[in-house]
């Protein structure tokens, strides 16, 4: 955990994203060039993370990169596996892309003198709690995605110990498939909607996480763990509805529901809000509102939302 009375001060860097046609990292990579931040972008096809060799040989490449230009190097591993519920029956690769990969991006790092910032996960916590998590709270993960980010945030920390790991949650955003596109799309094709009222956590705009990432790579904050997500919470009803809103449809066609009503094979958290107090007491901006950052979107990139409800779609 970061200390209170930490003192952040901003040096030049140059990026590597890895994972970077996700969602985040799409933003990531776009919201650098934007701010004229040396970017280099790998997906999977680039850099496989469990593959100790490739990892090496890209690290490298961006150490003699930077070393040219007397830079310092900072990476970003937005690289994950996300089916929670396939991850439920495919625990090895959960764990080779959620653990192993991070790992092997920490050890490397480390030894060229990178900087590492490493993104996990709400799921890390057992989603008992009545009040935000605190970034040094217990874990105890409910589920084998949240069991292999959990052991990925342990490997990054043992091999790195100057990285940041990064917890978000509820990530959103134009590129990929979302929360939000599903909604909009069943909006276009159904009366109504039952989402389930009774998990609650804070919907994360990938816009404002990549540019809050792009503030602490830049920063000398200390290594350890960080929360970072847009401010305030809700359900996902309650997120439902506001994205209704924001597609002009009535919001009373979407209707509360359960989690006991709604099984999936892997259990979600009944309560994931994340705390910022130690991001913002390392002097480092806190997000917007989650249901500014959704107004946002939606004034930004209209047409990666309302795409759904296009004739043919």
């Amino acid at each position: 955990m970061i200390p209170v009375d930490s003192a952040v001060e901003t040096t030049p860097f140059r990026l590597l994203v890895v994972g970077a046609r996700g969602q985040l990292g799409t933003d990531l990579v776009a919201t650098a060039k934007a701010q004229g931040i040396p970017v280099l972008g790998v997906g999977s096809r680039e850099l496989d993370v469990t593959d100790q060799e490739a990892v090496q040989r890209v690290l490298g490449y961006v150490a003699a990169g930077a070393a040219e230009a007397d830079q310092r190097a900072v990476v970003i591993n937005a690289a994950a596996y996300t089916a929670v519920d396939h991850a439920e029956t495919d625990r090895d690769a959960a764990f080779a892309v959620n653990a192993d990969g991070p790992a092997n991006l920490a050890v490397t790092a480390e030894r060229l003198g990178l900087g590492l910032i490493h993104l996990s996960t709400d799921y890390v916590f057992p989603g008992d709690a009545g009040k935000p998590y605190r970034p040094a709270d217990p874990t105890g993960p409910r589920s084998v995605y949240g069991a292999s980010k959990l052991a990925g945030e342990q490997r990054v920390r043992q091999a790195c110990p100057d990285a940041r790991v990064v917890r978000t949650a509820w990530v959103w955003g134009a590129s990929g498939g979302n929360f939000v596109k599903t909604i909009a799309r069943l909006a276009a094709t159904r009366p109504t909607l039952t989402v389930v009222d009774d998990q609650r956590g804070t919907p994360t705009y990938t816009v404002d996480l990549a540019a809050g990432l792009l503030e602490l790579a830049g920063s000398t904050a200390p290594g350890g763990i960080l929360h970072l997500t847009n401010a305030g919470e809700t359900t996902w009803f309650g997120f439902a509805r506001a994205i209704f809103e924001e597609l002009g449809e009535d919001p009373d066609r979407v209707r509360p529901t359960t989690t006991a009503e709604f099984p999936r094979p892997a259990p979600r958290p009944a309560y994931s809000v994340l705390s910022g107090k130690e991001w913002a007491a390392a002097g480092l901006a806190p997000l917007r509102p989650w249901r500014d950052a959704l107004a946002a979107g939606f004034a930004t990139t209209p047409g990666a939302f309302r795409v759904a409800l296009e004739p043919g779609h």
